[in-house]
């Protein structure tokens, strides 16, 4: 035991990262490899200044970490940093600087971001600093749903925006008890995945800036502060050492309800940016061990966010390893879908690995075991690897290539069926069957980044200008179509005409092999005004607008019925035994049935799915997507006496859609109307 400036000390548990709680004390624990010395600064809260310095004798440094129990504090009393020495020498990436309070890389806590769009003034050399948080959060016997990839239904939402607007009714709007309250909604709407956009504690007030008289933040959060902590701003009370109890809440509740969470994580930067960024984490740790730098100790830039994470340095790869079990163990977290996961791929030169040992260590975890992981498999620095992510049989992937080819298809463009055709079927060209096989596409039409469901058929162009960027930010890559005129309109030709387009992408998403995504609030046709960048805009132009979903009720309604439907027809997600009619599992159609030779106008697809229940009862449907502007006449393939086709579905009928009434096809012959989707069953004969 020592005694260092007033309080008793000894060295700490060299293994436990961060600070945690003990009887009587607290242990803190930080590991730099080019620090000379540390130092524990201990504040008040909304403090500034510490109020204690108590540094880490040499003799508590065993290799590279410094750790010390400190007795008679007690967590509710005080927030904490640190301040490191060492070299300083740009050019090899050293740029310690023992006057920057340093944040805590493993602190399960960040103070001043507790009011949202408020970070607290503060005086000279104020920056970040934590909480240790009481970690008694009891689980019950909640069990985590474990869902097959196959049989998820993904919604992506972003936590603030899906309830900030009043039209929502929730009691606590844009908090996760405000998502809580949405419970019930989801599981109505048969939703039983969401991917909740970042998370972790970021600082929404980092760039702010004004633009014709509205203030823009950092709103969807890929910025993080720190990979460990909650966002305390998502919270509808101050959670002072208890931060991470009501996301728990909502998480314990979302399982028990039978829907998975998965985490949208950013592990290819991080909110310190490049040279002229801010200082207060990583930089003065181990700046060289953290980040990818250039031979003269400049920053890469692969995230497209001023600095590259060094995922594939073992210091690095520990530390995203600790945090996702951590997410994991004690928020029960069912999923993770990683930004721009090709950064996490490249080795500390940069260069793409064939096997990088962060993405096989993760593949192989134990403890993330029956978690999905999801990649987002490309990166800001030209490295495009749909298809290609290395996997293990393990990794699934955003399939943009599903995005771009449905969309091209769907609006009418040519030469496209053939590859639209690969995507429905699961895209077998770009995951063999015998390798990775269709549960490795996350098949998606809209996410947070782009158009919305609504606006891809609304505009023709993207409308930024709110952003400040003179509409130069965005894609420009949309592969949309305005139906007939630019935004808003009063003609019902050109409503009706949307409406059936946003069917027909929900009705081909829900019946594509691989995992179906879509965007919070594509269900009633949430719109962006042709914002396709909305990364800013704290506002209406991104809540989710909820008075939209009485409006737009036919359309909520839609998505209802697909969603059920792809649940009912076990033939969509997966193959089954064969049926009795010996059709193969999958199959492709012209207008005539077995054709699958596409010429280069072709402007029909149809697929027909087919197998067998364990009970016996076949289950053989067949999808038909017509995106030619005139009707057109479809055989669909033959079959013996005793059975016959009946539509169950068909966008060109109008509001509903769906067919209630049983209509036997006369000769397989079905008459399919301009731009439209079809949905086909076989029945028995009496």
């Amino acid at each position: 035991m020592d005694d260092i400036n007033g309080y008793k000390v000894r060295p700490g548990f060299y293994e436990v990262n961060g600070a945690s709680a003990l009887p009587g004390g607290v242990n803190f624990t930080i590991a730099s490899h080019n620090a000379t010395s540390c130092e524990l600064l201990l504040f008040h809260r909304k403090s500034s200044q510490p109020f204690a310095s108590i540094p880490f004798p040499e003799h508590y440094r065993i290799g590279n970490v410094f750790s010390m129990i400190v007795f008679g504090l007690k967590i509710d009393e005080f927030e904490y940093a640190y301040r490191l020495d060492g070299p300083y020498d740009p050019e090899k990436g050293l740029i310690f600087d023992k006057n920057k309070y340093i944040l805590d890389p493993y602190a399960k806590a960040v103070t001043g971001q507790s009011e949202w769009g408020v970070h607290l003034p503060c005086e000279r050399n104020c920056q970040y600093k934590s909480r240790v948080v009481r970690n008694n959060f009891d689980w019950g016997s909640c069990k985590q749903p474990l869902i097959p990839m196959k049989d998820n239904i993904i919604y992506e939402l972003h936590v603030r925006g899906f309830t900030r607007d009043a039209s929502s009714g929730v009691s606590h709007p844009g908090t996760f008890s405000g998502l809580m309250e949405k419970i019930p909604y989801l599981k109505d709407l048969g939703i039983n995945a969401v991917e909740l956009m970042p998370i972790f504690e970021f600082d929404e007030t980092a760039g702010s800036r004004e633009v014709d008289g509205r203030k823009l933040l950092d709103y969807w959060g890929y910025n993080p502060v720190c990979f460990f902590a909650p966002n305390t701003s998502y919270t509808a009370q101050i959670e002072y050492n208890q931060e991470g109890l009501e996301l728990k809440k909502l998480i314990r509740a979302l399982n028990e309800n039978g829907i998975e969470v998965i985490l949208d994580v950013v592990f290819n930067h991080t909110a310190e940016g490049n040279e002229q960024g801010p200082f207060f984490s990583f930089k003065g740790l181990d700046n060289n061990i953290y980040y990818m730098l250039t031979p003269d100790g400049y920053y890469y830039n692969f995230s497209g966010c001023g600095n590259t994470l060094n995922c594939n340095h073992p210091i690095v790869r520990q530390l995203i390893l600790d945090c996702l079990r951590y997410w994991v163990i004690n928020y029960r977290v069912d999923g993770f879908r990683f930004d721009l996961a090709s950064i996490l791929g490249r080795s500390e030169d940069a260069a793409p690995m064939s096997k990088p040992p962060l993405l096989e260590s993760l593949a192989y975890d134990p403890i993330l075991g029956s978690v999905d992981l999801i990649a987002e498999a490309w990166d800001a620095g030209g490295l495009y690897q749909v298809g290609s992510f290395p996997s293990w049989n393990r990794w699934a992937e955003w399939n943009g290539k599903y995005r771009d080819d449905i969309r091209s298809f769907l609006k009418g463009d040519d030469g496209c069926a053939a590859a639209a055709a690969q995507r429905i079927m699961g895209s077998p060209d770009l995951y063999p069957p015998e390798k990775r096989g269709p549960n490795a596409s996350v098949n998606f039409l809209t996410c947070h980044d782009g158009f919305t469901l609504y606006d891809l058929y609304s505009y023709n162009h993207k409308h930024n200008e709110a952003n400040g960027w003179n509409n130069t930010d965005g894609a420009d890559d949309n592969r949309s179509w305005n139906c007939g005129q630019e935004g808003p309109t009063d003609k019902e030709e050109i409503l009706t005409l949307r409406s059936r387009m946003i069917k027909n992408a929900c009705a081909v998403l829900m019946c594509s092999r691989g995992t179906p995504m879509f965007l919070a609030g594509d269900e009633f046709g949430n719109t962006q005004f042709g914002n396709n960048n909305s990364y800013c805009q704290d506002n209406e132009i991104s809540w989710l607008d909820w008075t939209l979903l009485e409006e737009n009720k036919e359309i909520h309604d839609f998505f209802r019925y697909m969603i059920a439907f792809r649940r009912q027809h076990g033939v969509i997600r997966d193959n089954t035994a064969p049926c009795s009619l010996g059709f193969p599992p999958m199959s492709l159609h012209s207008q005539k049935p077995w054709d699958d030779n596409f010429s280069w106008d072709s402007k029909m697809i149809g697929v027909m799915f087919a197998g067998v229940y364990p009970s016996g009862r076949d289950d053989i449907l067949y999808l038909g997507i017509n995106t030619f502007w005139n009707p057109l006449s479809v055989e669909l393939p033959e079959l013996p006496s005793d059975k016959y086709w009946i539509p169950a579905m068909d966008t060109a009928r109008g509001t509903s859609a769906v067919i209630t009434r049983e209509e036997v096809l006369d000769k397989n012959i079905y008459v399919m109307g301009p731009r439209s989707v079809l949905l086909c069953l076989v029945r028995d004969r009496a």
